[in-house]
């Protein structure tokens, strides 16, 4: 396995498979590069992308406490199957002026009330550092975890105004036993807020019985709260769009709160 910092680099690796990360790897990223490995792409290599992106986070805090694990993560990506790891420096990603250039974001991350609201500029970022990678990696294919929705439906709408020509991959979340999801964050959690964020995917369930929508989001809220989540949001949407639900069967439940000082995100089918 090969570790790249610098993009010039990455010659042998250019038309293989992305799988984007910021690090703090765990059992869903292991699941994204094992399904990228398996990929018919991974002949021409499997890219791991390691970078904390400054970008994406609204508050300073938050970067600064993101989990960095680089040993581990090194050894994840092996096991799993990756031919490359790179590792840029902030510089490589943003050059000068790449940040103040102006940039309006598709429809699907403006105007939902939902990470675009509670996370300013988060969306900025994400399509940034997104467009960059692909810029530098030049993939034929990159996957995406379905934990982070909203991003994932930002990133295929970036590659279809992009017109990259990549084909992106949604792989399914992936959950502990108890039913909560993955997540670098969850490392920041005690035994006790553990248990409480398990209010986030029992929301996600309280809602699916639910036959309309301002029933589904009342119960998927009531959960949180009694769960002692700190709720945002707790939505149902369509899955494409992130707007008023089409049709239940391509609808989302979107929910993120507040557990002990961590901010958790979850999501998942209302059918």
């Amino acid at each position: 396995m090969h570790v790249v910092r610098h993009a010039t680099d990455l010659a042998p690796f250019r038309g293989g498979i992305l799988v984007p990360t910021m690090g703090a790897l765990h059992a869903g990223h292991a699941a994204l590069i094992k399904q990228a490995s398996s990929h018919e792409s991974a002949r021409e290599g499997v890219v791991v992308s390691i970078f904390v992106n400054p970008a994406q986070f609204n508050d300073p805090r938050d970067f600064e406490k993101y989990p960095k694990t680089w040993d581990a993560d090194l050894a994840l990506c092996e096991q799993c199957g990756a031919t490359c790891i790179f590792a840029p420096e902030v510089g490589d990603i943003y050059p000068p002026g790449v940040l103040q250039a102006p940039l309006i974001l598709p429809n699907v991350a403006r105007g939902k009330g939902l990470e675009d609201h509670y996370r300013p500029g988060h969306f900025d970022g994400v399509y940034r550092v997104v467009k960059r990678l692909f810029d530098l990696v030049q993939p034929r294919t990159a996957v995406f975890g379905e934990k982070d929705w909203q991003q994932l439906q930002l990133v295929r709408a970036m590659v279809t105004r992009e017109r990259f020509g990549i084909d992106i991959i949604g792989a399914p979340t992936v959950r502990e036993t108890d039913g909560l999801a993955a997540s670098s964050r969850n490392k920041l959690l005690s035994a006790e807020a553990r248990e409480r964020a398990l209010g986030l995917s029992r929301a996600i369930e309280a809602a699916r019985p639910c036959h309309n929508v301002a029933h589904a989001e009342r119960a998927a809220w009531r959960l949180m709260v009694a769960h002692g989540v700190s709720p945002e949001y707790a939505a149902v949407r369509d899955g494409a769009t992130l707007g008023p639900v089409q049709s239940r069967d391509t609808a989302r439940v979107l929910v993120a709160g507040m557990v002990a000082g961590t901010r958790l995100i979850d999501n998942g089918t209302w059918a």
